[in-house]
């Protein structure tokens, strides 16, 4: 099996961070945020320990699809500055000790696109670049992405008097990524911020753009060729570059894009199956969601790694449980219909989910940093930021970022509105939560995140280890062991309402108790561990004659 020096798997300790350019922070007070705030705040996220910034779309686009709908896979949106400031941010990250990803997002382009424009001329070499049918095609139920805006995945092009193919909006059109010219293009595209100073991608909607409908079967001989011709090409350009991907699939379904026994294609992929089972879980106060799902994700290879959360920047899809599971989330955390999406997600934060309790804040972060791969945040999730539901859909979880309790959560100076509105809900609006004041109160949330991460940071058996299940006796408990080059974590996560005292049967002279000052001693080989309430703790074994850092 081929084996890669460490630092070129950077990634498997990384921590990262997802924002928004244009509501991170405002620097020039005309109401978006821009490059020039992010770079200013890069000592904030390098502070807390962020070790990877992952960009949402930052190219010119329609603003249509919040930057996803794109007309230049090439700039920089001038809203949001230049290309002396996006290469200032990146030579100010890596200063800080910060590698820098982005949204790559070619599974299709908007209308607007000089590509498409010239593509609804039949004769054009761009028509190909789209995928084309004189008839609609017929369609199954369930197969439109988002039914709230949109009846069928095919739109009627007056000009080109054909119907083309859109998964997603129908200002989205789909490439045709089964032509090769278009997967010189995304190649073409991907040296060229290579170039620039990224470390790699986040790549938007992979199932959807390797093998779009509507194209004859000849014309896939081997789908997953592009992300294996992408992560060679990647190779070449730059050895420690990431591919991350979001495969919302079933498990059995996910192994495919990690690429055969080497790991050729995408070297993370984001655990959408454990971040819904994590909300099941916390709904029934029983962690078997949470066994269930682990216990279902393939082997994958050494070289790959899961990517966890639990928020991201879209509503939160529950579309892999059942019926019956997700009415028992929706019951929980929003059962009003204004709360919920499409049918299958929920429009909201953590924090407002479970009644701003911390503890089960606390417990929820606990948990996905102390699993199997790399923890993903979303921007405010540090501070328990909540969603603004006056924001259309799901846009809700994207307000503005709240730095202080100054007017616009000093998000902006500007005398106007904001690019979008700040959160104003009792209780959750900037005068209660921001960066400041909790930055002033050690017992705060992101004091609290601060720890976490130093901690994750410092436990390279949480990235690199094997991860094992345990028994810890209780059904509402999810214990687990991650074991690396002879050192061993074991974590512990309690999803119940009362306090209760787990017991792991563990080879150890002593638990080391890696958040308190409490070392543990087994007893006759058996490890007696309290948990209160939500409780979560997390150990680094002690085998004799061993000495563990503090």
């Amino acid at each position: 099996m081929r084996t890669k020096a460490t630092s070129d798997l950077w990634w498997k300790n990384a921590i990262v961070y997802c924002l928004d350019v244009e509501t991170f922070l405002d620097a020039d007070g005309d109401g978006c945020g821009d490059l020039a705030g992010l770079t200013d705040r890069l000592d904030y996220l390098a502070g807390m320990g962020v070790t990877c910034l992952w960009l949402m779309p930052f190219y010119p686009s329609q603003e249509r699809d919040d930057g996803y709908d794109i007309t230049d896979f090439y700039g920089i949106d001038g809203r949001l500055g230049t290309p002396g400031d996006f290469a200032e941010l990146l030579r100010t990250a890596s200063d800080r000790g910060i590698r820098v990803i982005a949204d790559l997002v070619m599974n299709h382009s908007s209308d607007k696109h000089p590509w498409f424009q010239a593509g609804r001329d039949r004769d054009s070499p761009y028509h190909d670049f789209y995928v084309w049918a004189d008839e609609k095609p017929p369609e199954k139920p369930g197969d439109v992405v988002f039914p709230d805006r949109e009846t069928s995945n095919w739109a009627y092009d007056p000009k080109a008097r054909q119907w083309y193919l859109h998964r997603f909006y129908s200002h989205q059109p789909d490439l045709n990524v089964a032509n090769p010219a278009v997967r010189d293009e995304i190649a073409q595209v991907v040296g060229y911020w290579l170039e620039q100073g990224l470390a790699g991608f986040r790549v938007d909607a992979v199932p959807f753009l390797i093998e779009p409908t509507g194209l004859p079967p000849a014309a896939h001989h081997d789908p997953h060729a592009l992300l294996r011709d992408l992560r060679r090409f990647m190779g070449r350009r730059r050895g420690d570059a990431v591919l991350m991907g979001e495969v919302n699939l079933a498990p059995d379904q996910q192994r495919a894009f990690f690429g055969d026994e080497d790991g050729d294609e995408l070297q993370l992929v984001l655990s959408f199956v454990v971040n819904q089972a994590m909300y099941l879980a916390l709904a029934r106060g029983d962690a078997t969601p949470l066994r269930d799902a682990l216990a279902s994700l393939p082997a994958i290879p050494a070289d790959c790694q899961w990517a966890n959360f639990v928020r991201n920047h879209d509503e939160l899809t529950l579309d892999k449980l059942s019926d019956e599971e997700r009415a028992e989330v929706f019951a929980a955390f929003g059962p009003e219909p204004e709360l919920q999406l499409y049918g299958r997600g929920l429009r909201r934060r953590l924090p407002t989910m479970v009644g701003g309790d911390e503890r089960r804040i606390r417990l929820l972060y606990s948990l996905a940093f102390s699993l199997p791969g790399t923890p993903v945040l979303f921007y405010g999730e540090e501070i328990g930021m909540a969603e603004n539901l006056a924001i259309p859909g799901r846009y809700s979880v994207r307000a503005p970022m709240q730095w202080s309790d100054e007017p616009h959560g000093g998000f902006s100076t500007t005398g106007g509105e904001p690019v979008r509105p700040v959160v104003d809900a009792p209780g959750w609006a900037p005068d209660r939560v921001n960066v400041a004041a909790q930055r002033r109160d050690h017992g705060s949330l992101l004091n609290w995140m601060e720890r976490l991460i130093r901690r994750r940071r410092e436990c390279p058996e949480l990235g690199w280890g094997a991860c094992t299940v345990l028994d810890a006796g209780h059904a509402a408990v999810l214990a687990h062991r991650a074991d690396w080059t002879g050192s061993t974590i074991v974590a512990l996560h309690s999803f119940a309402a009362d306090r209760l005292e787990a017991r792991l049967e563990l080879d150890a002279e002593e638990a080391v108790d890696l958040h308190g000052d409490g070392h543990l001693a087994p007893e006759g080989g058996t490890l007696t561990i309290p948990l209160e309430p939500y409780g979560h703790r997390w150990f680094r074994l002690r085998r004799p004659g061993e000495r563990v850092a503090p």
